[in-house]
């Protein structure tokens, strides 16, 4: 279980939210919603370890996450703003290493697999510099399949992607949700998820 407790976000000399306070359980999806520059990137930032707060304290499993620092983000998958794809590199290759790096599975058959439910079949030996950005996300966001953590935080995960893409994402995060996993994300679009319970924070 993820527990916030009384979290305050300063950037600056501006106070972005104080006094904050809420818990995702195990089948849970928080999507985080606001206006731009209301602290959306801040809080999920915070969440993952990457950012202090001014006030307050996370915990995983009722301790602190600075004091769990390794042990949690082996529980946590951080979806950021940027894809974090290498242009020389292969859909294929992106994808293996991204999944090294966060100890999963890189089995080939298990990577061909996964960019192949992303809908990039065909394509996973073309370098990343040749896809679109709806593609290049459709790679990043294939390590969602490989890499078993428990908690997922997703920053505006459907950005560039179509239709037929989101849905796929969303299909991904509801089966997440039935296993009893945890989803904290940003999106300005409605989160349509037919598992699991969702919950809403809106940050003025």
């Amino acid at each position: 279980m993820l527990e916030v407790s009384n979290l305050e976000c300063v950037r600056g000399d501006r106070r972005l939210f104080a006094g904050m306070n809420f818990s995702v359980q195990p089948g849970e999806l928080l999507h985080v919603h606001g206006p731009n520059g209301s602290g959306k990137t801040s809080l999920l930032r915070m969440l993952c370890g990457l950012a202090a707060p001014a006030e307050g304290e996370i915990r995983w499993n009722g301790e602190s996450i600075r004091s769990l620092r390794e042990d949690y983000c082996k529980e946590m998958t951080y979806f950021g703003h940027l894809a974090g794809i290498k242009e020389e590199l292969t859909a294929l290759e992106n994808l293996r290493v991204a999944v090294q790096l966060a100890g999963g599975d890189s089995a080939e058959d298990g990577l061909l697999d996964a960019l192949d439910r992303m809908g990039l079949a065909g394509r996973e030996d073309l370098p990343a510099k040749v896809l679109s950005q709806g593609q290049k996300r459709r790679v990043a966001l294939a390590r969602l399949l490989l890499c078993p953590t428990r908690l997922w935080i997703l920053d505006e995960p459907f950005t560039a992607l179509d239709v037929t893409a989101v849905k796929m994402v969303q299909q991904l995060l509801s089966e997440h949700l039935h296993n009893g996993g945890m989803v904290v994300l940003t999106t300005h679009q409605e989160v349509d998820i037919p598992a699991g319970t969702v919950r809403r924070i809106h940050l003025n």
